[in-house]
């Protein structure tokens, strides 16, 4: 195994995580964000048509359950009520506040999310909640959200979504970092894209401290959870936790403050690399394309298992200049490494092309498998040797364990249509010696059976997704 690898694997043995005896968090969450297609032109007929489409297109039935609101849905002037310190909804967007908007998409079946930052305000200017966590939890768990603090840009905010305690169990709260004042910034510094590699290949001190004291990385052996960041992230669980209500906390701390090495104590999931940009690869200011972010997969796969979840960010699947292809390698990947998959699609008119990805029976399925815990990992690079960081061509062959067998994601990085060869000698728990049924997740088809090896064709930044079953006896007929 590369060195780097070891290392890491070594030091990311996931804690136990936060247990719901209703099941809430223990598997990736499923749902639909508002940001990507609506950003702050939001109101109560958006969240209701989406609703509904989730439900006409199948997507409910598929598992997706949460109708996301995120940023801009309070006063921005008024803030907070003088009295009771409550966030006040903008009234003219959600004339029946958000518990009338909770009440109605609870009526359809499903939940709904809200937005927060735990900051002084919101990317956008609206309150946030840092010092001010009791306070929200409980009203947010008043009006009957689901509550769910989603992500936004570079200085980002806080998500909170919770679980109405009649019918509807479970809860999402996903809590981004947008604005944080100096007396909360953390000592030292760790931002994962000044990560290249490991070891001396990392550029923390780069001139820019963020939300540092020092600018510099930490010494060997820190302690990242006891980080500023992680107080402030664990002063809104405790909140939360002291609602009555079961909820599953995500943590949009954008994998800055080594959060993958702390986030199972605090919540259920965690982001782990800034926005995501619908490209293929390299970056747009503060967001970037798929591929740097699956090079970073790539390294920091390991922390993921029942009730944690490295969280990638939302999907782009349909969005931004990908191509087919892109999407569905996009979605192959974020569903394969059990990342929560919240979609940010626009869902009216969608493509039926599209649609058929992010419904996709089997891929779901291994997202949400009810007994292997763990995502997929790389067991081998392809374009360059085992270990190699790069944002251009990251881990190409990965393999991972559900119910129904083994399963391998094999992506092609270049840019032409290309010959991918599996060597069965080479995947774990595999056997060259041995026949297997290739199956194919993307058509729900058999492929055949195959020995040795099985070689396809993959299109450029396509990605093949096969699942693998010994052949024993009439298992392959």
């Amino acid at each position: 195994m590369h060195p780097v690898l070891a290392t890491l694997l070594a030091a990311a043995a996931p804690a136990l995580g936060l247990v719901n005896p209703d099941g809430t968090g223990r598997l990736p969450a499923l749902g639909w964000n508002s940001w990507n297609e609506y950003a702050c032109d939001i109101n109560e007929t958006v969240f209701l048509r989406v609703g509904q489409l989730m439900i006409d297109l199948g997507l409910k039935d598929r598992g997706y359950e949460y109708v996301n609101i995120d940023d801009c849905w309070s006063n921005k002037e008024l803030r907070r009520d003088n009295i009771t310190q409550q966030i006040i909804p903008d009234y003219e967007k959600f004339p029946n506040g958000i518990k009338g908007l909770a009440d109605k998409i609870h009526d359809m079946g499903l939940k709904l999310g809200i937005y927060g930052d735990a900051g002084t305000s919101t990317c956008g200017g609206y309150a946030g909640s840092i010092g001010y966590e009791d306070v929200d939890a409980a009203t947010f768990a008043a009006w009957g959200v689901d509550c769910k603090l989603m992500p936004r840009h570079q200085d980002k905010t806080v998500v909170v979504e919770f679980e109405q305690l009649t019918g509807w169990a479970g809860t999402d709260l996903k809590y981004d970092n947008c604005n944080v004042p100096e007396e909360w910034y953390d000592l030292w510094k760790y931002a994962p894209e000044l990560w290249f590699g490991g070891g001396q290949a990392e550029s923390q001190d780069n001139g820019d401290p963020g939300s540092s004291v020092t600018g510099e990385p930490a010494p060997a052996g820190y302690d990242w959870s006891t980080s500023n960041t992680a107080k402030r992230y664990d002063l809104m669980r405790d909140a939360l936790l002291g609602q009555n209500r079961t909820i599953q906390y995500s943590l949009c701390a954008w994998g800055h403050s080594h959060v993958e090495q702390w986030g199972n104590d605090t919540g259920h999931s965690w982001r782990m690399w800034g926005d995501i940009y619908p490209e293929w690869d390299g970056h747009y200011q503060w967001s970037w394309g798929l591929m740097p972010i699956l090079n970073h997969a790539s390294f920091f796969y390991n922390t993921t298992n029942f009730w944690g979840h490295n969280d990638w960010d939302m999907l782009e699947v349909g969005n931004g200049n990908l191509t087919l292809e892109e999407s569905r390698s996009h979605f192959a990947f974020w569903s394969g490494l059990k990342s929560p998959l919240i979609i940010g699609t626009k869902l009216d008119g969608i493509d039926d092309e599209i649609l058929d990805i992010l419904a996709n029976k089997e891929l779901v399925e291994f997202n949400q498998d009810p007994a292997y815990g763990e995502g997929i990992k790389p067991y081998k690079w392809g374009i360059n040797p085992d270990g190699t960081w790069n944002q251009t061509h990251p881990a190409e062959f990965w393999c991972g364990e559900s119910v129904k067998g083994t399963h391998l994601y094999v992506l092609n990085t270049l840019n032409a249509t290309t010959r991918k060869t599996v060597d069965f000698d080479e995947v774990p728990g595999l056997s060259g010696r041995k026949t297997y049924k290739v199956h194919d997740m993307w058509t729900g088809r058999d492929l055949g059976m195959a020995k040795g090896k099985y070689s396809m064709k993959v299109k450029a930044h396509d990605t093949a997704a096969l699942r693998i079953e010994e052949c024993r006896g009439r298992r392959c007929h």
